[in-house]
């Protein structure tokens, strides 16, 4: 079999020519860079620059933290080191709450704690009473779980999306997380891998 060969001023030099340019630009500057500036954007993908959270109902206004710019501090490296732990296991991190979800997820909370409160005094920490108390709130026994932590404790998960509460009761307390899932991940349980 004979193959024919076209000279370098043919139709495929040019196209090459604008591929390799495309593939030599690309990836050299990223959404919240300045030009030229050859920073990672990694931070500003992974925080929303639009949520703002506001006092829920019952809850008091915290006082903002206040930060150094790089105009303050010249001689500090505006870019954070690069941590693959936590690169790596980004998928794990619960996505918090912002807004009116989080007030919703605050009230939630509440009612939950509040509904596990006779239980705790009474040292009943059984899954199946648990999760009887959770469903007396509304919530459908199959998006329910309960399971024994410890000796003296139970763990639940709650999926009431768009909320997910997770918790712990004992002898010392009960604690109440709400948050809106987890990245790459449908439900509320804490995947087990990633990608």
């Amino acid at each position: 079999m004979t193959r024919t060969r076209r000279g370098g001023a043919g139709l495929g030099t040019p196209m090459l020519a604008a591929l390799a340019l495309l593939v030599a630009g690309c990836g050299s500057e990223r959404a919240g860079d300045a030009a030229g500036d050859g920073g990672s954007s990694r931070a500003a993908a992974r925080t929303p620059s639009a949520s703002v959270d506001f006092p829920c109902p019952g809850e008091s206004p915290s006082p903002t933290p206040t930060s150094r710019g790089p105009a303050d501090s010249p001689s500090v490296s505006t870019t954070p080191p690069v941590d693959h732990y936590a690169e790596n296991h980004g998928f794990m991190v619960p996505i918090p709450l912002h807004g009116e979800r989080r007030c919703d997820g605050l009230a939630a909370a509440e009612r939950i704690e509040a509904a596990l409160e006779p239980l705790r005094e009474r040292g009943d920490f059984a899954p199946e009473s648990t999760r009887g108390a959770l469903t007396g709130l509304g919530y459908s026994a199959g998006k329910v779980q309960s399971y024994q932590n410890g000796s003296a404790g139970v763990s639940f998960l709650v999926d009431a999306r768009p909320l997910c509460l997770e918790g712990t009761m004992n002898s010392g307390g009960t604690q109440v997380d709400a948050f809106a899932g987890y990245p790459d991940h449908t439900g509320c349980d804490r995947p087990s891998g990633g990608h």
